[in-house]
C-alpha cells in the first residue's frame, strides 16, 4: 500500500484561465491585500511582473498549507486551464524501487475515493472539449489539464482529488506497471533516451543521478472544456478544493555533489548508436547557477560557444568540412549541480578528427579568457532578452500553466512569468568562475559512431547499449591545456537585427476579416491579410514555389532537397543573427516544388531576403538509412502513405537515387527548377498590402533577373490525388521492423471526399469514440503505449485511422479494434440525447477554439492554401452544420462506412512486424478472444494481401480533386 504523501512534496502551482467578471474589480484589488480575511491564505500578491503586451490579470497566492497559486484571468481565452507540479521526481525514487515516481503518477488517473470509477477524470474532460496530460522528470511530477469555462470546477475538483484520496486500486497495480514498461519498452531503441541513461550510469553510483528512470514520460490520457467568472471566484476555488492537501513536510531534495567526480574525469566512451549518426558530447561538471539567474552567467558563455556566426566555432569546424552543427551551453542537472556541453553533429572527416576539434574548442575558449567578459555582449543578450518578452507569443493555456508550474520552485511569484527573461546584473566574475571550470582537466567525451561496432567491450544495464571506456591520456589533456590562440576565431559582430522600431501598423480601410487575393497573375498568386488580432510588431511571410521538376522521379527529389539544404547552410551565418532577434526562417523541399517561411518581428524582415547564396552540399544518405530505426507505428503511417497517394517515392528509391547525383547535374536541375515556376504566397501580419506587394514583386524581379524565370503553363499545376478503394475492399501490407521489437499497425477505413457535411460526420464520430478507444485499448486491455484514434486526411481525401504500438502481434491488435468498433455501434444507440449534445458542444468548442499567436493562425489559412481548399472560414462554417447532426445521423454515418458489413467499408490495413517475427498472419483466432472480459471480435473475411505497391494503385481508381471553396474571380481586391 504507497503512502503518496511519503513521495510528494505539495509544493505546486494552479492556474486557470477564463472569463472575468469585471464589476466590483477594483474591490477585488484591495481585498487581497488583507488576504481576503481567509486563514487558508498565508500570502496574496496582484505584483506580477508582465510583458506591456501582455492584457491577462495575474494574482499570486501562497497557501498556510504551503501550496503556491499562480492564478490568471485571460477575457480572450477558449478554454480553462490547471496544473499542479509536485517538487519530487525520479531522483528521489528509493534504491530498490526504481520507476516509482513514475508509476505513481500513472496511478493517480485511475480512480480517488471521491470519483472512483476508473476513467472518470477522462471521460468527464472528453465530454467538455478537454484533455489532460502529464510527465515525470528527475525532480518534477507534473500534471495539466484544459476543460471548457463552464466545467472546470467540476475538472478541478476530480483534479484536486489526486492529492486527497488516490485510490490506488490493487487491481489496477498490474496493469500500470505494464503501461509504464511498455513506455519504456517504446525508447528502448532510441538514441537520445540511451545515451541520457548511460551518462548517468557511468557517474558516481551512489549519486541519486545515477538511477534509472523514465525521465521525460508524455502521456496523453483525454481531453477536455471549462469555464470561471472572476479572479476572486477562481481564489475561492483553489481555497475550498487545495487548503485541506496535507504538507507532509517532507525536505526538498538537494544534490550539493556533482555525480561527476574526479575519477569520472578526463575520460572517453566509444558508443555504438543504433541510428547511423556521428556525434561528439564534450561535457564539464560546474556547479548549480539557477540562483544567478538575472547575470546568468551560463547563458552569456553559451551565447558565445555556440554561436554560428561568422568568427565563431562552428563557422571555422565547418569551413574545415569536421561538423555540420554544434550546440553549446548549460544543461540543467538538479538542485545543487548542473553540466557545461558542446555537441556537435559529425562529418565522416570529423569523425577522424576529434581530438582537434575538442582542441579548437579549447582555443575558442581561452579566446573568452584573452578577451575578458564583455559588458556589450551581456548588454546584447539583455536587449534581446527584453524584445523576446515583451513580444512574446501567447501560449496555449495547457502548455503555459505546466511550464508556469515547474518554475514557481525556481522563482518568487512576482517574477515568475519574467526569471528567464531577466538579465539584471552584468557579473565577470561569475563568467570567469564558470569560464575556469571550462578546462581540460574536467572534460568527459563521448563520441557516438557505427564505426565502434564490435570494438566495445561495455554494455549499460538497462538499455543494453554497448561502449568501451578509455581514459583520456595525459599527453592529449596537456595538448588541449596548451593550447594557443586561432586568429580566425573572433567575437560576434554586433547584432544589426535587433529591432528598434515596434510601430503598430493602422489597419487599412479594406482590411479584410480573412486572407484576400491581392495578386492573381500567371506567375503568382499573392493572398494578404493585415493582422485585427494580436497587433504585435510581427508579421509571416509563406511562399511555394511550385515547380513540376522537383518530383518528377527519385533523382529529381534528391536534387531538390540537396538544393534547399544549400541554400540552409549557405543562409546559416548571416540568418544566426537574425534568429537570435526573433526572426525565424524555414526552407523545406515539397512534392510540389519548395516551400519558404519568414516570420518575426517586421523590423528584420526586409533585410533578410536578399542574402540567399549557395556554398555546399549537406548529408542525406544517413537520414534515409536511419528510418529504419523510427517507431513500429511510424512506419506503419509511412508505409499508408505510400499506399494510398498517387505519387510517392520510397526511402529505398531516394537512397537508390542518390548515387546519381553529381555537381554538374545538381547545377543542371538547380536552372531547370528555377526556369519556370508558380508561386501562391500568403503575407501576414503588421504589414501594408503594399508593402506585400512590394515584397512579392522583389521576389518575381529577383528570380526573372537571375534565373530567367517563367510562369508555368496552366496544366501544370496538377495536384497528386489519393487512391480510391471499392466498397467492402479490404487491404492488408505487412512488412518487418528490423530495430523494434514491438509491432506498429495502422488500420485506415476512407470514408470520402472532404467537404462540410463529411468533415463533421467524421469529427463527431471521432469525438464520441476517442475516450472509450483510449479507456478500452490502452487502459483496460493494455494493448501498449501508443494507441490512437482520429481523421486521416490526405489530398483531400479522408477516413478514420487507428494506430497502435505493441508487443502484441498485428492480426491480434486488428481483431481489438474491431472488436471495439463494433460496440461503438450500441454505445452510440443507447446514448442520451443528452450525453449526445455533449459530444456536439465539446467539439464545436475545440473546432472554435481561436489561435493564440500570429504564426498559429497563419499556419491555419496557409493549410486551406497549400491544399487548394481555401475556406478560410471553415471552423464557423462546419461548426454550423455539426450543430444541426442528429444521433441517427451518426449512426446512419457508421452503417454505410465503418460497420463490419457495411455496403460502403474502404478499408487497409498496415502491419509492421517486430523484429524477431519472421512471419504473421492477417487474420486469426486466439484463445483470449473467449474472455468475458473482453468484448468479442466479430469473424473477419480473408483481405486481399497487397504484395506490390506499384500494381496494388495501378489497379485502382483515383478520387477527383476537392473543389475549391471560394469563386476566384470573386476573391480578387
Amino acid at each position: 500500500n504507497i503512502q503518496l504523501c511519503d513521495w510528494l512534496c505539495f509544493f505546486a502551482l494552479l492556474s486557470a484561465f477564463f472569463f472575468r467578471n469585471l464589476p466590483g474589480f477594483e474591490l477585488l484589488q484591495k481585498e487581497t491585500n488583507n488576504k481576503m480575511n481567509n486563514p487558508a491564505i498565508k500570502r496574496i500578491t496582484n505584483e506580477i511582473i508582465k510583458s506591456p503586451e501582455d492584457k491577462r490579470e495575474y494574482r499570486g497566492l501562497e497557501l498556510a498549507n504551503g501550496i503556491k497559486a499562480l492564478l490568471i484571468s485571460d477575457p480572450t481565452t477558449d478554454k480553462s486551464s490547471a496544473a499542479l507540479d509536485v517538487h519530487i521526481g525520479s531522483l528521489s525514487d528509493p534504491p530498490n524501487i526504481a520507476g516509482l515516481s513514475h508509476f505513481c503518477e500513472h496511478m493517480l488517473f485511475l480512480g480517488t475515493k471521491k470519483y472512483p470509477k476508473e476513467n472518470e477524470y477522462s471521460q468527464f474532460l472528453s465530454e467538455h472539449a478537454g484533455s489532460s496530460n502529464a510527465f515525470t522528470s528527475g525532480e518534477h511530477t507534473n500534471y495539466y489539464f484544459d476543460v471548457s469555462h463552464e466545467h472546470l470546477e467540476g475538472a478541478l475538483d476530480r483534479f484536486a482529488q489526486f492529492f486527497l484520496c488516490p485510490l490506488f486500486d490493487e487491481s489496477c497495480k498490474d496493469r500500470e506497471v505494464n503501461a509504464v514498461d511498455s513506455e519504456h519498452e517504446k525508447n528502448l531503441m532510441n538514441d537520445a533516451w540511451r545515451l541520457f541513461q548511460l551518462e548517468k550510469a557511468t557517474g558516481n553510483p551512489n549519486h541519486p543521478f545515477s538511477k534509472f528512470g523514465t525521465g521525460l514520460s508524455e502521456n496523453n490520457y483525454s481531453s477536455i472544456g471549462v469555464l470561471c467568472k472572476s479572479l476572486d471566484e477562481l481564489t475561492s476555488l483553489v481555497v475550498k478544493l487545495f487548503s485541506e492537501v496535507e504538507n507532509k513536510n517532507v525536505p526538498i531534495p538537494e544534490f550539493p555533489e556533482h555525480p561527476f567526480q574526479e575519477e569520472h574525469l578526463r575520460q572517453l566512451y566509444k558508443v555504438v548508436p543504433i541510428k547511423d549518426i556521428r556525434n561528439l558530447y564534450v561535457t564539464f561538471p560546474i556547479p548549480d547557477l539557477q540562483k544567478y539567474y538575472k547575470s546568468n552567467p551560463g547563458h552569456y558563455l553559451g551565447h558565445l560557444i555556440g554561436h554560428e556566426g561568422p568568427g565563431s566555432l562552428l563557422s571555422e569546424l565547418k569551413a574545415k568540412g569536421w561538423v555540420y552543427t554544434l550546440v553549446g551551453g548549460q544543461k540543467e542537472g538538479a538542485r545543487g549541480f548542473m553540466f557545461f556541453i558542446i555537441n556537435v553533429d559529425l562529418t565522416e572527416e570529423g569523425l577522424l578528427h576529434v581530438e582537434d576539434i575538442i582542441l579548437h574548442m579549447f582555443q575558442y575558449i581561452q579566446k573568452l579568457r584573452t578577451e575578458g567578459p564583455q559588458e556589450w555582449v551581456f548588454q546584447e543578450c539583455k536587449d534581446l532578452n527584453a524584445v523576446a518578452f515583451r513580444f512574446k507569443d501567447k501560449e496555449r493555456p495547457r502548455g503555459y500553466t505546466s511550464k508556469l508550474g515547474g518554475m514557481l520552485h525556481y522563482y518568487p511569484i512576482e517574477e515568475v512569468l519574467a526569471a528567464e527573461y531577466l538579465l539584471e546584473e552584468f557579473r565577470p566574475d561569475l563568467i570567469e568562475m564558470v569560464l575556469d571550470k571550462l578546462r581540460p582537466e574536467n572534460i568527459r567525451v563521448a563520441i557516438v559512431s557505427k564505426s565502434f561496432e564490435g570494438k566495445t567491450d561495455r554494455t549499460e544495464d538497462w538499455y543494453g547499449t554497448q561502449y568501451k571506456q578509455e581514459a583520456i591520456s595525459d599527453e592529449v589533456i596537456k595538448k588541449w591545456q596548451n593550447a594557443d590562440l586561432n586568429g580566425k576565431f573572433k567575437l560576434p559582430m554586433k547584432n544589426e537585427f535587433i529591432p528598434t522600431n515596434f510601430e503598430i501598423l493602422p489597419l487599412e480601410k479594406d482590411a479584410t476579416q480573412y486572407p484576400a487575393l491581392v495578386k492573381d497573375t500567371a506567375m503568382s498568386k499573392l493572398w494578404f491579410k493585415q493582422d485585427d488580432k494580436f497587433f504585435l510588431p510581427k508579421a509571416c511571410l509563406n511562399f511555394e514555389f511550385f515547380s513540376p521538376f522537383a518530383y518528377v522521379d527519385p533523382l529529381h527529389c534528391n536534387m531538390a532537397y540537396l538544393y534547399l539544404e544549400l541554400l540552409k547552410d549557405s543562409l546559416n551565418e548571416y540568418a544566426y543573427a537574425a534568429e537570435l532577434a526573433g526572426l525565424n526562417y524555414d526552407l523545406q523541399n515539397t512534392i510540389y516544388g519548395m516551400y519558404f517561411l519568414w516570420s518575426g518581428l517586421t523590423d528584420s524582415l526586409t533585410i533578410l531576403l536578399s542574402k540567399l547564396r549557395m556554398q555546399r552540399i549537406s548529408q542525406m544518405n544517413l537520414s534515409l538509412n536511419n528510418f529504419r530505426a523510427e517507431q513500429p507505428h511510424q512506419h506503419a503511417m509511412y508505409y499508408l502513405r505510400l499506399l494510398m497517394t498517387e505519387v510517392a517515392w520510397t526511402k529505398d528509391e531516394l537512397k537508390e537515387a542518390l548515387d546519381d547525383v553529381t555537381l554538374p547535374r545538381l547545377k543542371a536541375f538547380i536552372s531547370q527548377l528555377l526556369s519556370r515556376l508558380h508561386i501562391e504566397a500568403l503575407l501576414h501580419g503588421n504589414i501594408t498590402k503594399q508593402a506585400a506587394l512590394g515584397i512579392m514583386q522583389m521576389v518575381e524581379d529577383t528570380l526573372i533577373e537571375h534565373a530567367h524565370t517563367k510562369p508555368l503553363l496552366p496544366s501544370q499545376l496538377v495536384r497528386y490525388r489519393e487512391v480510391q478503394l471499392p466498397d467492402r475492399g479490404w487491404f492488408v501490407y505487412q512488412q518487418r521492423n528490423e530495430v523494434h521489437n514491438n509491432c506498429g499497425i495502422e488500420i485506415y477505413y476512407q470514408t470520402d471526399m472532404q467537404s462540410t457535411s463529411e468533415n463533421m460526420f467524421l469529427e463527431l464520430f471521432c469525438q464520441i469514440i476517442s475516450e472509450p478507444c483510449f479507456n478500452t485499448l490502452r487502459t483496460k486491455e493494455q494493448l501498449g503505449y501508443i494507441v490512437f484514434s482520429g481523421p486521416r486526411r490526405a489530398n483531400g481525401i479522408q477516413g478514420l485511422r487507428f494506430i497502435i504500438q505493441s508487443e502484441k502481434p498485428p492480426h491480434y491488435l486488428e481483431s481489438r479494434v474491431e472488436a471495439f468498433l463494433k460496440t461503438m455501434e450500441k454505445c452510440i444507440e443507447d446514448m442520451t440525447e443528452e450525453a449526445f449534445q455533449k459530444h456536439i458542444q465539446a467539439l464545436a468548442i475545440r473546432r472554435l477554439d481561436k489561435p493564440k499567436k500570429l504564426s498559429a493562425e497563419c499556419a491555419k489559412y496557409w493549410g486551406e492554401i497549400i491544399s487548394q481548399q481555401y475556406n478560410f472560414d471553415r471552423d464557423n462554417i462546419e461548426v454550423a452544420y455539426l450543430k444541426t447532426l442528429t444521433k441517427d445521423d451518426i449512426i446512419q454515418f457508421y452503417k454505410v462506412l465503418l460497420a463490419i458489413d457495411a455496403p460502403r467499408r474502404h478499408k487497409v490495413s498496415v502491419h509492421v512486424l517486430a523484429r524477431e517475427m519472421d512471419s504473421c498472419p492477417v487474420v486469426g483466432e486466439f484463445p483470449c478472444q473467449n474472455d468475458v472480459n473482453l468484448a468479442p471480435a466479430p469473424p473477419l473475411p480473408q483481405p486481399s494481401v497487397i504484395e506490390n505497391m506499384t500494381e496494388f494503385k495501378r489497379s485502382l481508381p483515383l478520387f477527383p480533386l476537392v473543389k475549391p471553396h471560394i469563386n476566384f474571380m470573386a476573391a480578387k481586391l
